[in-house]
């Protein structure tokens, strides 16, 4: 039987087509806002027929999220920027836009709410990525108190752009940084954990609780470079990189970045948030509560970097 109608902004990317198919499972029918629609003509398959529908919308634009949601049970907000880019700000986005959707549910009388923020989300925070991710809690809050919100630490997977993007960069070069030394503290957690908690809560109903989503290990940024240089079996110089330099590279990322279509390989705020570690508090409410098995990096991240080994497939690791 169906659960109802549920809507997804955000759908579209890396998280959310992993989230569509958990909520396909559980009996939802799934509507996912996009900008484009015809680009994402992809996700209509995921589930049978017509249970997938796509629609026009956009965050910024107000009367657009009002008809989105009209008519649904439950609304998910996946929508999120790693860099800012023309008129998708973190402003724009994580705050403005996150209020602008709960206004249009808290209008529809909608009260089953999910809101995606992220790890080390403060309002306090130096990083605008962060600090934007707590007001947009905030707004959401405010407008539907009982709003789950759900914090993931970074997030591995066959798409991700933590250890494809390093990879990637292992192939061409001969060291990789490790940002203020490579100490910080991570706790990578798989996209298919993350996308079956949101599926989970939004189906038993939103209640205005938060929960932290960390893996099962926690592992220091240069454990994680050795674990994906291992994986992919290259041998790179790991150099450490004091903060200023870091910040220097970011500048020059931001640089790279205003050129069309390249994408910025890193930013200062991005600095700015590997300063502090990315780890589940011990009070949180977690992956435990929901009684969700973890996958680990080591299950996971081998079966999508093998192409980024020297021979690919046939490729034999040295002994």
């Amino acid at each position: 039987m169906t659960k109802g109608l549920i809507t997804v902004f955000g759908g579209s990317g890396f998280l959310g087509k992993y989230v569509i198919r958990e909520l396909v499972k559980e009996g939802w029918r799934v509507r996912v806002p996009v900008r484009r629609p015809h680009t994402a003509q992809e996700l209509k398959v995921i589930g049978n027929v017509g249970q997938v529908q796509l629609v026009q919308a956009n965050l910024r634009f107000a009367k657009s999220v009002e008809r989105a949601v009209q008519g649904s049970d439950a609304v998910i907000n996946l929508v999120a920027l790693l860099f800012e880019e023309g008129k998708q700000s973190f402003e724009s986005l994580h705050v403005r836009g996150a209020a602008t959707l709960a206004k249009a549910a808290a209008a529809q009388g909608i009260t089953n709410f999910v809101q995606v923020s992220a790890l080390g989300a403060d309002a306090e925070s130096e990083s605008d990525y962060s600090r934007t991710k707590a007001e947009g809690e905030q707004a959401v809050r405010a407008e539907i108190p009982s709003t789950d919100i759900m914090r993931p630490s970074i997030i591995f997977g066959a798409e991700d752009q933590f250890f494809n993007r390093f990879a990637a960069m292992a192939q061409f070069v001969p060291a990789l940084p490790l940002l203020g030394g490579g100490t910080t503290k991570f706790q990578p957690v798989y996209v298919g954990d993350v996308a079956q908690a949101i599926a989970k809560v939004a189906t038993q109903g939103t209640s205005g609780k938060t929960y932290e989503l960390g893996g099962p290990r926690t592992y220091s940024f240069k454990e994680l470079m050795q674990f994906m240089l291992e994986t992919i079996d290259r041998k790179r110089f790991l150099a450490p990189v004091p903060w200023f330099a870091a910040n220097m590279m970011g500048f020059a990322g931001e640089i790279s970045g205003a050129a069309p279509f390249v994408k910025p390989f890193l930013t200062r705020d991005q600095v700015k948030n590997l300063k502090v570690d990315n780890v589940v508090a011990d009070d949180a409410l977690s992956f435990a509560d929901l009684d969700i098995r973890l996958e680990t990096i080591e299950a996971i991240v081998p079966t999508y970097l093998g192409r980024y080994r020297k021979y690919g497939q046939f490729h034999e690791k040295r002994a």
